[in-house]
């Protein structure tokens, strides 16, 4: 197996930041097949007002920002979710929420739907597949029904209508394969929701299942960890290397450490200066920008084939 940093020739080098991406926690409603963050209803790793509070000051310290990035677990069940929302949009930034979309069902979120759109944020929404039985095999009985309703009550709000509401789908290869090309994916996406449930959404993102935690798991119980890797290595593609996310992303954890990506997380791969891994506590912009960046291995699921990244694919296929 080829190491990664000698696949891509030496260290990545970071650039201006412009997004910050907020990991609140691993507490979820929903435990997914293919999650890298092992998330789940027993989970209690939660971010605290205060540590919500230091990365809002970050918002403060980096004038390149342009997005701050929200995330989880399920985001919206930290209750310092819609403070951090607010944060955001105070000071003009896009703030993206990744939703799980059965969320917006509990009945505690009733009104989160239009949260939301009031504060005109982007759903960036997974949906694994567009058939009820390959949503339920990968997110449990009865999440594709839960889905489809929270994407019909965001269509009523406005999203994904071409009204300046953006709600983008995410979709995550059911087993240990790569994902098909991301136009194809959108037009399949696009022509069976609005046919089947009258559903309209802006962009579908192809992701590659990460071999970290539970997808790891679930690759060695299969006994394919091996073969997967080494389709992600045969798959590698140098033209996804310049659009990586990490070159321009913080990427902040539920207690408040700094990594290059959500993946770096789960992995506990801080970025570390001279005097010791960084926290937002003690951000210090300059001392974050000389760091270099952290690979390793599991790098090969971001440059496999177009690329895989937060925002879809990186590049065309070779």
């Amino acid at each position: 197996m080829i190491a990664f940093q000698e696949q891509i020739g030496g260290r990545l080098q970071r650039r201006e930041p412009t997004v910050l991406q907020v990991n609140v926690g691993k507490f979820c409603n929903q435990t997914c097949g293919h999650c890298h963050v092992d998330a789940g209803p027993q989970r209690t790793e939660i971010m605290t007002a205060e540590t919500a509070a230091q990365a809002i000051a970050i918002l403060d310290q980096i004038p390149s920002l342009t997005t701050l990035d929200i995330t989880g677990g399920a985001p919206e069940l930290n209750e310092n979710f819609r403070a951090l929302v607010a944060a955001g949009r105070e000071r003009c930034l896009e703030v993206i929420d990744r939703c799980n979309l059965t969320v917006l069902m509990l009945p505690g979120q009733r009104d989160l739907a239009r949260f939301l759109a009031e504060n005109n944020v982007r759903v960036i929404a997974s949906l694994p597949c567009y058939t009820e039985g390959n949503v339920d095999a990968q997110r449990g009985e009865g999440v594709y029904r839960k889905s489809i309703e929270a994407l019909q009550l965001l269509n009523g709000w406005g999203y994904g209508r071409g009204g300046g509401l953006e709600l983008d789908l995410v979709y995550n290869p059911l087993g240990a394969g790569l994902p098909g090309p991301q136009a194809d994916l959108q037009a399949d996406y696009k022509r069976r929701l609005a046919e089947d449930h009258g559903i309209v959404f802006d962009r579908l993102f192809t992701i590659t299942n990460m071999p970290i935690e539970r997808f790891e798991k679930f690759l060695h119980a299969m006994g394919k960890f091996e073969a997967y890797m080494d389709k992600l290595i045969h798959a590698y593609n140098p033209g996804t290397v310049d659009a990586l996310m990490c070159r321009d992303m913080i990427s902040v954890s539920w207690d408040g450490y700094i990594y290059d990506c959500d993946f770096n997380q789960m992995l506990d791969m801080k970025v570390h200066s001279g005097r010791g891994p960084l926290h937002i506590s003690a951000f210090d912009a300059e001392a974050f920008l000389a760091t270099p960046i952290r690979t390793a291995n599991h790098c090969y699921g971001c440059t496999a084939g177009a690329g895989s990244s937060c925002g879809g694919t990186l590049a065309e296929t070779l």
